[in-house]
């Protein structure tokens, strides 16, 4: 079986690929071939289809890769994954990637992240006391999806009176040599205990040698009433960073946008990307997250602080816009109807320019051609 890749409108460089499967796939390990070359590959059911998934290496602009699609010979040693008490732990190559938590807190969340350096790339308080670490905000919470007003309540902070998102069943986890992925389904609840949005979150990871991505997906259902997502800046979904890596630290934080902004001018900013590098333990690494054009209100708004907050927030408009009066970034999600959001966050060495963030978001939103032969 042969598969040939164009890349028609960008450049794929280290970029996760996926393919829909034609026909039965195979039991043994596979690969992709190119003259010598072997390029790992999975199989991954989803939505009731195959995919075929690796990482394309290297795909030029306007070039056209064809692959023969083999046995792989050679053992791989890709992701593993394990559920523990309170959380499903990831592991690439042998060494810890992340674990998602599922009970223990007010919400689910990501904790830790482990950077393209092998080094944890967001905060650790509140999870664990670290000296030089900043504990303000303890409901920033490594990495997680909520927000500041639903139906009145405030799921984005923590404590009595706030809503919560209750985990209640892991659907699927799998791991591989390319990818990591789980489905997880959890339950928005207001104060009182009445639940108002069903979530189905997933989450896949993938490697490479100088860059490790997570795309993310939320899937929320409003239940017996409509769901009112409130105008606020307190949303939505955050990353908290190393705090080695804050651009108020002397070590060089560095916020830039899409635009071009940066630090302080991208708060509030709209841009279909934002990128956050510092220094973590000697090396400069970057968190960049895209946002998906099929999002609402593509380009988001960014809700990134010089201390560290890093979130991505479509709703906060009054607060970002000057002038415009509350209410104007109010959403309202009709009762059974289901509103998706998709980011990826690509974790990578050095600046902005020098990683080519622009580029790997363009290979996020364009996809290649891909003929089956």
């Amino acid at each position: 079986m042969r598969i040939s890749v164009a890349a028609r409108q960008a450049e794929y460089r280290q970029t996760p690929m996926w393919a829909e499967w034609r026909g039965v796939p195979p039991q043994s390990p596979i690969a992709l071939q190119r003259s010598a070359e072997l390029i790992p590959a999975q199989v991954v059911e989803s939505a009731g289809k195959r995919y075929l998934v690796w990482i394309e290496p290297e795909l030029p602009r306007g070039k056209t890769h064809h692959y023969a699609i083999r046995p792989n010979p050679r053992p791989v040693d890709g992701f593993t994954h394990k559920l523990a008490e309170n959380a499903l732990q990831i592991a690439y190559k042998g060494k810890p990637f992340t674990a998602y938590v599922l009970r223990g807190a007010p919400k689910p969340y990501l904790y830790p992240v482990y950077g393209p350096n092998d080094k944890p790339i967001t905060r650790h308080f509140p999870m664990q006391l670290v000296q030089g670490e900043r504990t303000d905000h303890p409901h920033h919470r490594s990495l997680w999806f909520t927000h500041g007003e639903v139906n009145g309540a405030d799921f984005w902070t923590e404590g009595a009176g706030r809503g919560v998102i209750v985990h209640r069943v892991l659907e699927r986890a799998e791991s591989g040599p390319v990818l990591a992925r789980w489905v997880a389904r959890n339950q928005w609840q207001l104060p009182d205990g009445k639940p108002i949005l069903d979530e189905t979150t997933e989450v896949i990871c993938y490697a490479a040698p100088d860059s490790r991505w997570m795309d993310y997906t939320v899937a929320l259902t409003a239940l017996d009433a409509d769901v009112k997502f409130g105008d606020t800046k307190e949303g939505t979904f955050g990353v908290r960073v190393a705090s080695s890596m804050e651009v108020t630290r002397n070590a060089g934080g560095q916020i830039v946008n899409a635009s071009g902004l940066r630090d302080r001018e991208a708060w509030g900013k709209r841009a279909p990307w934002c990128d956050y590098t510092g220094i973590v333990e000697g090396d400069t690494v970057g968190i960049a997250i895209f946002d998906h054009p099929a999002n609402l209100r593509h380009p988001t708004y960014w809700h990134v602080r010089d201390y560290g907050l890093f979130a991505a927030n479509p709703f906060g408009v009054h607060d970002f816009e000057a002038g415009k009066p509350k209410g104007t970034g109010d959403y309202t999600l009709k009762r059974g109807e289901t509103l998706t959001f998709r980011y990826r966050l690509w974790l990578h060495k050095g600046r902005t320019e020098e990683a080519g963030v622009a580029r790997q978001y363009e290979a996020y939103r364009t996809l290649p051609t891909v003929i089956w032969r």
